[in-house]
This record gives structure tokens, sequence and C-alpha cells, in this order.
């Protein structure tokens, strides 16, 4: 199937920004066996399967100590880490990189594509007709994860667990998994109902290790996100110039993060700001997320 529009601009966005020093930790994980789930900070519980997840998946928000700051400012910096700004709130940034301190933290985890350069085992990489591996149209480094049998997902939790046990140890208090909408890319061979039961594992998984979970894009899902996968939170691009946020405010409420990009505002700043459907917690960067201080580095709030 031949990306909307819609969907290859959001598969070229944040993905061609966030650091490459994250491809040693989930590469790494590749090459784990499951009892390294209990290593390296990494929370007590085990590997999550179908089996076990379905009532932590249905936990409620707050899952970390940390209560999720209503309305604060954001900032995204998954190109690179940098000191924020005097008031901001929320800082995402690569779960290669230590959270910001005195902030509420949410650790970036590609959770349905791969990071480019990671080894993942063959089985669980989505491949087509012919043998060959599928890979994101937009950013044709990444592979999408074959999340086609419940025994593929429970193999791709574990390849996380790592990982998201790692963004707990170092002090996170949520996670983002990047990629929901990796099913539009793949030719027809996932659905909606794949990308559901890999996500509410990955929840469970994140609810385990004391970290809220973040819904990124997807506005499709509805309020389906919240109640019936367990997401706590969603992390939005874009949604203004698509006439999203509402769909993302009406299941979240104020437990939503919107970027917008400098080079494809849908108007003026002083248009986006304007429009009552802007979540509170948003912030316009640059489409690379470049550090402050480098070249390329936008940042503005309304």
């Amino acid at each position: 199937m031949t990306p909307t529009p819609k969907t290859l601009h959001r598969a070229v966005s944040t993905r061609g920004a966030r650091l490459r020093a994250s491809l040693g930790v989930v590469g790494a994980v590749g090459a784990l066996s499951v009892g390294l789930a209990t290593l390296a900070g990494c929370a007590s519980a085990g590997p999550v399967s179908s089996g076990d997840t379905a009532g932590v998946s249905q936990t409620s928000a707050g899952q970390s100590d940390v209560d999720w700051p209503a309305g604060a400012a954001v900032d995204y910096q998954l190109g690179g880490p940098y000191e924020p700004d005097a008031g901001v709130g929320i800082v995402v940034r690569d779960s290669a990189e230590m959270p910001a301190p005195g902030v509420y933290s949410i650790c970036y985890v590609n959770g349905f594509q791969t990071q480019p350069g990671a080894e993942w085992p063959d089985e669980l990489i989505l491949h087509d007709a012919s043998g060959a591996e599928v890979f994101d149209p937009g950013w044709p480094d990444e592979r999408i994860l074959d999340a086609s049998t419940a025994e593929k997902r429970e193999g791709i939790a574990r390849q996380l667990t790592a990982v998201v046990g790692h963004c707990a140890s170092d002090g996170y208090q949520a996670v983002e998994f990047d990629n929901l909408d990796s099913y539009t890319r793949s030719d027809g061979a996932l659905d909606v109902a794949d990308a559901e039961a890999l996500a509410t594992l990955l929840v469970g998984l994140a609810h385990e290790n004391g970290l809220a979970a973040g819904q990124k894009n997807t506005a499709e899902l509805g309020d389906r996100g919240r109640t019936e996968i367990g997401f706590d939170f969603a992390v939005a691009e874009e949604c203004q110039p698509y006439d999203e946020c509402a769909a993302y405010t009406d299941v979240y409420g104020d437990r939503v993060i919107d970027i917008e990009y400098t080079d494809d505002l849908g108007g003026s700043v002083a248009e986006v700001c304007d429009d009552p459907q802007l979540p509170a917690s948003t912030v316009i960067r640059d489409r690379d997320l470049a550090p402050a201080g480098t070249e390329g580095h936008e940042l503005q709030r309304c």
C-alpha cells in the first residue's frame, strides 16, 4: 500500500532527527536473553507476555511517583539533549540519553520499527511475499517489526524489556512508543488490531517498570488508546494543520503533548497559537530537532 501524503509526512518527521547513539542500546537487546530483563537496573518484573499483561495494561495513569504536570511547557529533544529553558516542565529525550533533571521526563523508544542498524532476530522483522524485509518507505533504514501473531508480539516485547527497564532505572517518569501506525506502511501485512495488541503489551511493560506510557500519533484509535490499550497520555505531531488535536484532547484531556514544525506550520506562528484546539503543552521546533546552540535550532511556544 502506498502511504498517503499524510502518512509519509509523519514517517519522515522526528525519526530523521533522533540520535543514532541509541542504536547501541536497542542493538544490544537483540543479542540478550530474556533473563537480562532483571539486570542493568531493570525492574524486577520478568519479560512481558500476552498472558501476564492484560491486567497491567489496564492500570490507571500515574504509574510513576511524579504526577503529570498539566499544561506545562514542553521541549522535544530527540536531536540531542541540552538544558531546558526556565519554566519547562516536560522534556522528551532519546532512550540513550539521561533524563533532564527536575522535570517530568519522557523516554523515547521505537516500539514498532527498528532503530537504524539495530540487530533484531530475523523472525521478528516483517518480510514481504518475496522474503525481503519490509522497510518504512519514509525512513528506509528502519525495518517494520512483525506484529502479526501473538508469539511474535511477545518476542518484540521481550526484545524491548531491557531498554524500557533502562528508561526506568535512569530516572524517567514515562515512555513514548513511536511508530504505532507502522501497520499503515506494511503493504497490508499488518492491521490496526495487530498494532493495538502489540501496544497493549508495550503499555504493560512500561507500567511494570513504573512508567506512564504514551500513545504516539495515530489519532484514529479514538478512545481505545486509553480505555482498551491503557495509554496514559498522548504525543502528537502536527495535530494543528491536520485538525486532529481534539482527537487527542477529547481522550486524554490535558495529558497531550503536541510538536509543530517550523517548516510546515498550518499558518503563521500567531495563527497556529490562536487555534483554540491546540493543546496547552505545545512546542514549535525545527524539523531536525537540533540542540540549542547548534545550527538550525528553532524553538517557539505560544
